[in-house]
């Protein structure tokens, strides 16, 4: 008889995956001080103050909480709140918080972690990115098995081009996600590391993470996240220069998504933005202009107007330019960090289209300078070709194709028929 003990059941023996550490700190020398910096007076005291007791609650283990805050903590933190003239938005969250520090071995960890969510989504939405980020970061760090609540660190940190911290926390995700069988935070995992290959130019990298992602997907009967990967497989072939794969794409993420889906605005955005690139100013406009309605947002709806105005520009349409372009300079400081530089590329594009050479040389050069603070390669490479354009008072680039298959140009005027028709069913986001 051998020697050898009998294998365990199949049960007992099941791999666990090693999850990765991710990166706990970016740009700030001590996490959090990015609050202080976003968000002046009372308020971003207050949000410094909820922030650090959180993460202080969340590094000490359940038999040390309660000796962590002082007794009066609370009554403290709730005059605080109190005292700050909270945004309505962040009153529930913070007494959550301050609740925490007064009876810290009683407050759930489900709970402080969805508090830290609802308050890093505010700061998001009021452009406080840093603080988000923070925010984000504390809430993993107490839903530290959690994969969905990991990914949107890597999102946030992802936007504030904060890239290898951002890869880490993707990694961590996916592994987190494998681990408990969250196979939508899997899938998305790797569509966040596609979009940071793509935002650093690496394109071969960032089609095999987007690729993956659609195989997850499908493999998962994931049908709400599959649109979403084939949009994003449309954008990384863009990118490579494979316009019918593109396209393809383009029509596979319309039809996985439908025609009342609520991304089909972006998704119908980007493909004019495509359109536009190749020279289809004229169904890139038309687009577009059935988009706006869509998007109340200032900061969304001045990106949405930087195609309109190069559009209307390369489709010879000056008026229409300058009136696009005054609401785009005149709403620019509502705009995320992450699209400024792709939003002034386009008016620079614009108006070199419609001979506007001093705005076009402003913008060019303010897209350049933003693209390089944030490590955005290939936008920067873009900035520079359309400056040296606008001081030489020269042409872009032709966008035509002139050799382009009858059959390509049909199925592109049908997309944007579905579109234009598909927006109109829906309505107006207002």
């Amino acid at each position: 008889m051998s020697g050898t003990q009998p294998r365990p059941p199949l049960s007992l023996t099941r791999r666990r995956w090693r999850i990765p550490s991710a990166l706990a700190h970016g740009d700030d020398v001590l996490e959090g001080l990015s609050v202080l910096d976003d968000v002046p007076g009372e308020l971003g005291i207050l949000l410094w103050q909820a922030l650090r007791d959180a993460s202080l609650w969340a590094a000490a283990s359940p038999k040390a909480r309660s000796g962590i805050f002082t007794a009066n903590a609370q009554a403290n933190r709730m005059a605080a709140v109190l005292s700050a003239g909270v945004p309505l938005p962040l009153e529930r969250p913070l007494a959550v918080l301050a609740r925490m520090a007064g009876s810290p071995e009683d407050a759930g960890e489900a709970n402080v972690a969805l508090a830290l969510r609802e308050i890093s989504l505010w700061l998001d939405e009021h452009g406080r990115l840093g603080s988000a980020l923070a925010y984000a970061h504390a809430a993993a760090m107490v839903a530290a098995g959690d994969a969905a609540t990991a990914f949107i660190v890597g999102r946030l940190a992802r936007r504030r081009a904060e890239y290898v911290r951002a890869a880490t926390w993707f990694r961590r995700t996916a592994a987190l996600a494998r681990q408990s069988g969250d196979w939508p935070s899997y899938a998305r995992a790797f569509m966040g590391l596609g979009q940071l290959y793509l935002q650093r130019g690496n394109l071969p990298v960032a089609y095999r993470f987007r690729r993956r992602a659609l195989e997850t997907t499908r493999r998962r009967g994931l049908d709400d996240l599959q649109g979403t990967a084939y949009h994003d497989l449309f954008e990384v072939a863009v990118h490579m220069g494979r316009e019918g794969e593109a396209q393809e794409y383009a029509r596979q993420a319309f039809e996985s998504y439908g025609w009342r889906h609520a991304r089909v605005p972006m998704l119908a955005h980007d493909v004019a933005y495509f359109w536009m690139t190749t020279g289809g100013f004229e169904r890139a406009l038309a687009v577009f202009q059935a988009i706006l309605p869509h998007f109340d947002r200032t900061a969304d709806r001045v990106v949405v107007l930087s195609g309109v105005a190069r559009a209307a520009g390369g489709a010879g349409r000056p008026e229409r330019f300058r009136e696009a372009w005054a609401e785009v300079r005149g709403s620019l400081r509502e705009v995320g960090e992450d699209n400024v530089a792709a939003v002034l590329l386009e008016g620079a594009r614009g108006a070199i289209s419609v001979g506007e050479w001093s705005l076009a040389e402003e913008a060019a050069q303010m897209a350049m300078d933003a693209a390089a603070r944030r490590g955005e390669g290939h936008v920067r490479l873009a900035a520079e070709a359309v400056l040296d354009c606008a001081r030489r008072h020269g042409s872009l680039p032709s966008a035509g194709q002139p050799d382009a298959a009858p059959e390509m140009e049909r199925a592109a005027d049908c997309l944007a028929g579905d579109f234009v028709e598909s927006l109109r069913l829906v309505g107006s986001a207002a």
